[in-house]
């Protein structure tokens, strides 16, 4: 490992940690300093820490971190970039748990860590005269879609709870980073939602950015583990399935399995039938024989969240598989997820599950901004402290919700291209009569968006994410509704969205 101790933007020292020696600093920028080392050091971390935290460094906690060569990692509780990036930035990683391990781009000069085979793929990529902490949030907005894993890492120090250097951007440095890393479009809006909720005018910053062209990079990451993890032979791995009329293709689902090269210990299957004088139609869990064990509860409550809390609930072993009743997928399935996710020191992992004829536009294993309730691979050992919220039962946003539990406890949501999974998307199944929201039952204003959706914005982005969402939203809307006079549909959208947040308040409270 190297360290580069700086200050005010220019190197104070730079220390080869395992000779302790000193490394000559004649580049005084900290960012050109970098990338020298990198040069010189190809194969190492490099670290860089800002001089009032040096005492505070966790070599040990960092060490832990970094298990991945194509890792990024830093910390601070103060981001660069202000909060209203929000009003552009529509992803899980802006509403950072500083507690835990967070997937987020933003990054600080304060503390953090980079392998230097990494961070020689932004040579030539950016430019290195601007601040270091611009220059380090663009290197992790650029990599994190292309493969780089980014973290928010509190163990790289030892106190949290000190003082950190705030190097908040200006408006200037904001809209420039918009203007090199989003389109265009985003620029305007930015300015359009500044001047709407802020009540601030940076229109200076605006014009002075306008030449400002995208970045264009298309480099990418591979998986590389830098330990050794523990192999257990004796890895289990369970499977959740709730069905409901699926009967032929749930048949497919359970033959799929029973050719494992690893088989699951369990299959957990909950039947639904809102019929309360229905029986159940799986007459082949009980006349076939399966090599593994079947639990099947057949209720006449229907519901995804529900069905899967029921399951998850019995729930033995190592991994749980949250599966649908109509997919198919190859005999190595498991064996590739659990080998993958212990290699790489995996927690959650989400697998490809395309349709017949789509085409794959992600290349490599990424951070993934949300979570596939049917075709996922998620530790067990989270069990106990996350389950689908029965607030969107019949709704939308579950899936995002639990993924969002998740990545709380301190773990990420890894999407895997290349482990696919054969969506069928059978046209049988799903609610055998239309469920009917009490919302969209009430005389007068509807909500909008869905309460449902409202509530996971509510509970999952900043202030500043929900904001940037109504005016997109506004926007969007008034092509395809009937209120063409401008002022009107303004006053009724209003009356709408405060009635989505009014709906989404009583979700909450359940």
């Amino acid at each position: 490992m190297i360290l580069l101790i700086h200050q005010n933007e220019t190197v104070v020292e730079i220390i080869d940690l395992e000779t302790n020696q000193s490394i000559d600093k004649t580049i005084k920028s900290v960012t050109n300093a970098l990338f020298d080392i990198a040069e010189k050091y190809r194969e190492h971390i490099l670290i860089w820490c800002h001089e009032s935290k040096k005492g505070q460094l966790n070599f040990e906690g960092l060490n832990a971190a970094f298990y991945l060569k194509n890792m990024m990692l830093s910390y601070s509780e103060n981001q660069y970039l202000p909060p209203q990036i929000g009003y552009v930035e529509d992803s899980p990683f802006l509403k950072v748990n500083k507690n835990v391990k967070y997937p987020t781009w933003h990054m600080s000069s304060n503390i953090g860590a980079i392998h230097a085979s990494q961070l020689l793929k932004f040579q030539n990529q950016i430019n290195l005269n601007q601040p270091l902490d611009f220059v380090l949030n663009s290197i992790a907005k650029l990599g994190m879609p292309n493969g780089l894993f980014c973290y928010s890492e509190p163990r790289l120090l030892i106190n949290n709870d000190s003082y950190f250097p705030n190097n908040q951007a200006s408006f200037y440095n904001l809209f420039k980073f918009v203007k090199q890393h989003y389109r265009s479009i985003w620029s305007i809006l930015l300015l359009i939602n500044v001047v709407i909720y802020d009540k601030k005018f940076p229109v200076l910053a605006f014009i002075r950015t306008f030449f400002e062209k995208k970045i264009k990079f298309s480099l990418t990451f591979h998986l590389e583990s830098l330990k050794n993890q523990k192999v257990n032979e004796f890895t289990t791995i369970d499977v959740i399935i709730p069905t409901l009329g699926r009967k032929n293709y749930l048949y497919d689902v359970l033959l799929d399995l029973a050719k494992q090269t690893v088989l699951p210990k369990q299959v957990i299957i909950i039947e639904q039938n809102e019929d309360e004088t229905s029986e159940s139609e799986l007459d082949f869990i009980q006349t076939n024989s399966w090599p593994f064990k079947i639990i099947h509860e057949f209720i006449h409550q229907t519901g995804a969240c529900n069905a899967r809390n029921l399951a998850l609930s019995k729930v033995v072993s190592d991994y749980v598989y949250l599966a649908d009743d109509d997919n198919r997928f190859e005999s190595t399935l498991l064996k590739t997820v659990i080998d993958k996710m212990k290699d790489c020191n995996f927690e959650v992992i989400t697998m490809s599950y395309l349709q017949q004829n789509e085409v794959e536009i992600v290349k490599n294993p990424v951070q993934w901004n949300a979570f596939g309730g049917g075709c996922s691979v998620i530790s067990s050992k989270f069990l106990n402290d996350v389950k689908f919220n029965m607030a969107y039962e019949h709704g939308y946003g579950e899936d995002t919700d639990f993924g969002m539990q998740l990545r709380n406890l301190g773990t990420d949501v890894i999407y895997m291209p290349n482990i696919k999974i054969l969506h069928l998307k059978a046209p049988i199944g799903g609610f055998r009569t239309e469920f009917i929201h009490s919302w969209e039952k009430q005389e007068g204003i509807r909500p909008k968006p869905s309460p449902t959706v409202m509530l996971s914005r509510m509970n999952h982005t900043t202030k500043y994410q929900l904001l940037g969402y109504k005016t997109n939203l506004f926007i969007k809307f008034y092509k395809s509704q009937k209120i063409k006079n401008p002022i009107k549909y303004y006053k009724t959208f209003k009356k709408q969205w405060l009635e989505s947040i009014r709906w989404a308040n009583q979700l909450k409270s359940k």
